[in-house]
């Protein structure tokens, strides 16, 4: 008799989406692909999941999560978040692979309710403040982007930019915000 793991099951089908999902979008994605990683079948994918939407939502759900729980929202210290938040998209490329696809994939629609809660947080938190004269959406796009522009760059680009070391990068970020935020 053969015990299923259905926990176990779900963590390797997560795991391999993650990887497929990033390296291929969800248009891209094969389930096919996902169970052979997954050593699952695509039948008990669709038996967990539903279908591939809503498995690419629960991986970006994750990531989220995950990105989350690593990189701590500081308000007071604008600088700081956003140096923490280069070092998680530099440390985890498919994080930022992930993001990039749901940007693109997914441009309209309700939106993931893990994306929504972050985003609500996160302007509430810059609410009073309005540092740098901007308000708190524009801020926290232009904090944002400033600390993942380094991973979003184009091939051509990237091979001029590579010069650059890492903790450099990291210092232009950092010193960006700061500058962004002092007004």
């Amino acid at each position: 008799m053969v015990v299923r793991d259905a926990e176990a099951s779900r963590r390797r089908i997560l795991r391999a989406a993650t990887a497929e999902f990033a390296a291929h979008g969800i248009a891209g994605a094969r389930m096919d692909r996902v169970a052979a990683q997954a050593e699952s079948s695509k039948e008990r994918i669709y038996a967990y999941f539903g279908n591939k939407d809503a498995l690419f939502d629960a991986v970006f759900t994750a990531s989220v999560g995950r990105t989350l729980e690593a990189v701590a929202f500081d308000a007071e210290d604008l600088p700081a978040y956003a140096g923490r938040m280069f070092d998680y998209f530099a440390d985890h490329p498919d994080a930022q692979r992930l993001t990039t696809w749901y940007r693109l994939e997914r441009p309209t629609g309700p939106g993931l309710q893990a994306v929504i809660d972050a985003n609500r947080v996160r302007v509430e938190a810059l609410g009073p403040a309005r540092t740098g004269g901007f308000p708190p959406v524009a801020l926290l796009t232009l904090v944002q982007a400033i600390a993942s522009g380094w991973g979003t760059m184009n091939p051509e680009f990237a091979g001029a930019a590579a010069t650059i070391d890492r903790a450099e990068r990291r210092r232009t970020v950092v010193e960006a915000v700061r500058r962004l935020v002092a007004g």
